[in-house]
């Protein structure tokens, strides 16, 4: 179990360590952090690894989560799965893309 924010900071850490242009999260991450409000939501997530993995079936995050579903309460508020297709989740701000040297489409 790892906490969201702590893994953002250390993809911080890494970039800065081994040179920010190698990771194109690195302005929208560091600027993730860096927001108090963020921070505290962040500081109240947790990622599960399951087999040294970040990313698994959808069968064991499923049943993942069904075991944990009897944890929440008082200190643990919500158990969620989160899906990596990133059609489901947010992209990288437009200002972060043309930092990152990553190709925008033509409107």
């Amino acid at each position: 179990m790892k906490c969201q924010f702590d893994a953002f900071a250390d993809y911080v850490a890494e970039a800065e360590r081994e040179g920010a242009s190698q990771y194109p999260l690195y302005e929208w991450t560091k600027e993730t952090i860096a927001d108090p409000a963020k921070k505290q939501k962040y500081l109240k997530s947790f990622a599960l690894r399951v087999k040294e993995k970040e990313v698994y079936p959808k069968n064991e995050a499923d049943a993942l989560e069904a075991d944990l579903q009897p944890l929440v309460g008082p200190v643990i508020t919500r158990i969620s799965k989160h899906d990596t297709d990133p059609e489901h989740n947010p992209q990288m701000p437009e200002r972060y893309r043309k930092e990152a040297g990553e190709a925008t489409p033509n409107t």
